[in-house]
């Protein structure tokens, strides 16, 4: 593509995401922990339009508060553009306007969510066309959530969660989150599943090297039934997260105390998501913890991963 059939702008967006279900392994020689993972993209969106520029730079706005995210290089969108230029040889740079709609630090893959669609968009924008597989390849260097953003639907992760198997999703989930006033460092939550681990060491089996997704979460979702699904939704991090943020164990029971099927911390947290039985009981869950002066959004999955969208 020549420069003067480039677009002047390019508008991608991509999902957010839930972890209906999350196994840690063990805690590594090299510090780290494998995961299992069912990952389903959910219908809050992060919307990237990039311009041609000379330097890399990104702005946000949006309903979500911004106001504590990195404009610099540490940013994982910009890291992303700089990541595509560097392996395509673009000279360039690009201008990175982001609106918001995921949880900044709330465990739903909102900056994996960016980095995701920044790839897309600079790839379209730059006329590189490395394709899909090598932007998921890329994806994989920034970060375990990125390829899924990309990816989107439902799928298993393992390893560092990054190694992506499709899962197959029949119909539509209900999820209404309550979205934190605070945000959840990734690292200390783990840091804590370690220490918890080892305060219960005669409690609890000893972490799998090697976790993996449980059969009966893929038949829950493949069968599209939720009340299955809430029988078996599991996340080895909320009880760190719990201990590290009692309140989340007061949002669990009251969204449970109203109707819905299952409650879980997303991911790291601190978001909550619960799983209703279907729209109706989605928006009286979401009015019950609205009274109670939580925010509140309803959401539906699964839904595409990053696409192109044009204005």
């Amino acid at each position: 593509m020549t420069s003067l059939a480039r677009p002047r702008m390019i508008h991608a967006r991509a999902p957010g995401k839930l972890n209906v279900f999350l196994k840690v392994g063990a805690l590594l020689d090299d510090g780290y922990h494998d995961v299992a993972t069912a990952y389903q993209a959910v219908s809050l969106y992060e919307d990237i339009r990039a311009y041609p520029a000379d330097d890399f730079s990104v702005a946000f706005s949006g309903s979500i508060d911004t106001s504590g995210l990195a404009l610099d290089g540490s940013n994982l969108a910009i890291k992303a553009a700089q990541l595509l230029a560097r392996v395509s040889g673009y000279r360039g740079g690009v201008r990175l306007e982001v609106d918001k709609s995921v949880p900044v630090a709330g465990g739903m893959g909102g900056g994996s969510a960016d980095a995701a669609a920044t790839l897309l968009a600079c790839d379209t924008l730059w006329g590189t066309d490395l394709g899909r597989e090598e932007l998921i390849s890329l994806a994989a260097q920034l970060g375990a959530d990125v390829p899924f953003a990309l990816m989107g639907g439902t799928a298993v992760g393992t390893g560092r969660g990054d190694q992506l198997s499709p899962a197959l999703a029949k119909g539509q989930f209900h999820w209404v989150l309550v979205l934190a006033d605070f945000g959840m460092s990734t690292p200390t939550v783990y840091s804590e599943l370690d220490r918890h681990r080892e305060r219960h060491a005669l409690d609890i089996y000893p972490a799998e090297r090697v976790p993996s997704v449980d059969a009966p979460v893929l038949h829950a979702l493949r069968a599209g039934d939720p009340a299955m699904l809430a029988e078996v939704m599991h996340n080895d991090l909320q009880a760190p997260a719990l201990h590290l943020e009692s309140r989340l164990g007061q949002v669990l029971e009251l969204g449970e105390e109203n109707g819905a099927l299952a409650g879980m911390v997303s991911g790291s947290g601190p978001t909550v998501a619960f799983l209703a039985p279907d729209a109706d009981g989605a928006l009286d869950l979401q009015v019950a913890l609205s009274a109670a002066r939580h925010r509140v959004i309803r959401a539906t999955g699964p839904v595409h991963g990053a696409r192109i969208i044009s204005d």
